[in-house]
């Protein structure tokens, strides 16, 4: 049937919409938190103009959604030729100001300029990552007006996922705008920049971005005194993170009269062999990554859940599962999400978000068919520059969780380009993860492991020497609940299925029949199953893309992936 004719339910809602218990007004970012803190979603001013300059008032939206979703209260398509306006005025305590304010922006899609009292403050290039701009200057008493100006063209040269203008299959509805959390806090003249945290089994490096002067972190109830930029913590009794012993140890850090709340995690990551074979190793352990392809998209706010409770959720209904690893595809989540991934002992493999044109003929039916090699795409060097560029903020907005363990740069050849120099540049900036270079196929000379997606037939696999053995990507199994789908007549996934049922018996048949065989033969160590949820018209999830159905039952998951684990202890011991 024609896309035109496509019969879409956009008003699917989610169990977190009526959840009042948890809002978006929570702190954003838990592992460097201070106690001011001036949350600015809510109602903003909204108003569009198009290609010929024409302002339109569209009234009023709520931040931090997206206009393109429901939740917002615009609920609108967007159009490449036009520009939002976001205006809110906010008024500040008079003792809020404690020598500097700081603006914070989780994310903005795609391009913008932010202004505070009609006066220009930033501008930001980029979707996916926080910026933030010190507006002392630009305060006065009273009410302040802070604007925004956005205009998103889904530019092909910057990063934009699995955004599409013409959405459809396993393309997604674009989204604009605001859609992380804007906030302000208030920090002396001198203060804390940033953190970066580094554990070992028994001990974590603490890097500090401040000035010179003397620094006290507290932990456990002792004051460390150190008047450099780093400290490392020695840890009594020390308890190593894991996704079943998610054990985090809080500690504060404070610099002249700015505090800041933290935590570490003391765990490794590596690559080493057992019995001739290479693993991925958490704490000098070989561990089973088991995981599943996490899209982060909502039915109702399509880029972000109702509230951060359906983080919580996605996160805990797949451990329920006996899954212990999330593949965060082609997307960069608020912080708040990594945190639960952290609190909960949830393993992340993190994908690098893509830019450049997708072609199907290349990236897709020909890898299909066979040709896994020898492909690659050009890349402008102002699509090289951001690529890079972003790549290394990814790295250093989530170095200091410890769930984040796995870095995929190119994923199905989506805009790849010097797949080698990129994984070199990459693992030596930050040599403590584990790194897939090419995820699926056109594989270079360059990567920590051997990955390899397989849809459509049956597994065949084979280990390189050196390289732990991934499947990150497989499955996809569909399965099509219609009072909880977003296209009520067109369907995307693999191997149709008769009911929940029929879906279950396959789900579970795949891992018992062909997973389990290749963790004994070839090692197999980490595996990336096709979905959490479904996503518009893919119906491949083990959620329906409302959150309302889970498709498999708990106990039969649980026990499917019990046999996993047990398959893989016995290969490894």
């Amino acid at each position: 049937m024609a896309k035109k004719n496509m019969i879409l339910n956009k008003y699917l809602k989610t169990p977190f919409e009526s959840d009042t218990s948890s809002s978006w007004d929570v702190y954003p970012r838990p592992n460097f938190k201070r106690e001011s803190y001036l949350c600015l979603n809510g109602e903003w001013n909204l108003s569009v103009s198009n290609k010929d300059g024409k302002r339109t008032e569209l009234g009023k939206i709520k931040v931090p959604f997206a206009p393109e979703s429901r939740l917002s209260g615009i609920f609108r398509d967007k159009c490449d030729c036009e520009k939002y306006f976001y205006e809110k005025e906010v008024e500040f305590a008079p003792d809020f100001n404690r020598g500097r304010v700081i603006l914070h922006f989780g994310a903005v899609d795609q391009i913008c300029r932010v202004f505070v009292n009609r006066e220009y403050v930033c501008d930001h290039v980029g979707g996916y990552l926080p910026f933030s701009a010190d507006i002392t200057a630009h305060l006065r008493e009273g009410k302040n007006t802070i604007s925004v100006e956005v205009i998103d063209k889904l530019d092909k040269e910057l990063a934009y996922g699995k955004q599409r203008k013409d959405r459809g299959g396993m393309w997604y509805t674009p989204i604009s705008g605001i859609w992380q959390t804007v906030w302000c806090e208030s920090v002396p003249v001198d203060y804390i920049k940033g953190i970066k945290i580094t554990p070992t089994l028994y001990s974590a490096k603490v890097e500090v971005d401040a000035p010179a002067g003397e620094k006290v972190l507290t932990f456990n109830g002792v004051e460390y005194r150190f008047d450099g930029n780093s400290i490392e913590v020695l840890v009594d009794d020390a308890i190593n993170w894991t996704p079943d012993n998610p054990h985090l140890y809080d500690f504060t850090l404070q610099y002249g009269e700015d505090k800041i709340e933290s935590y570490f995690a003391l765990r490794t990551v590596s690559i080493e062999e057992r019995n001739g074979k290479s693993f991925i190793c958490l704490n000098g352990k070989p561990i089973l990554c088991h995981g599943l392809l996490d899209q982060g998209y909502y039915a109702d706010g399509i880029y972000l859940p109702a509230t951060p409770a359906g983080f919580e959720f996605d996160i805990l209904e797949m451990k329920k599962l006996g899954f212990n690893m999330l593949r965060k595809h082609i997307k960069i989540e608020p912080q708040l999400f990594y945190y639960y991934c952290d609190k909960y002992g949830m393993l992340v493999f993190q994908d690098m978000v893509n830019s450049g044109k997708y072609s199907f003929l290349i990236d897709t039916a020909l890898p299909t068919i066979g040709f896994k090699k020898g492909i690659t795409h050009k890349a402008s060097q102002k699509r090289r520059e951001a690529f890079e560029k972003d790549s290394k903020a990814t790295i250093d907005l989530l170095y200091n969780h410890p769930s984040v363990i796995y870095y995929t740069i190119f994923n199905e050849g989506w805009g790849q380009f010097d797949a080698d120099e990129n994984y070199l540049a990459l693992k030596e900036y930050d040599p403590t993860r584990v790194y897939d270079a090419t995820s699926g196929w056109f594989w270079e000379k360059h990567s920590d492991v051997h990955s390899e997606h397989i849809y459509m037939r049956k597994l065949k696999l084979k280990a390189r020497r050196g390289r732990p053995l991934v499947l990150s990507e497989f499955g996809g199994f569909s399965c099509k609940l219609r009072r909880h789908s977003f296209n009520l007549n067109n369907t995307y996934g693999y191997s149709k299925n008769n009911g929940v049922e029929d879906f279950e018996n396959k789900f579970v048949s795949l891992y018992d029949n062909q997973v389990i065989p290749y963790i004994k033969k070839e090692g197999l160590c980490a595996l990336v199953y096709t979905q959490v949820s479904d996503v518009e018209d893919e119906t491949n999830g083990l959620l329906t893309y409302d959150r309302q159905v889970l498709k498999v039952n708990p106990d039969t998951a649980k026990a499917m992936s019990d046999r996993l684990y047990q398959a893989f202890e016995e290969t490894v011991n």
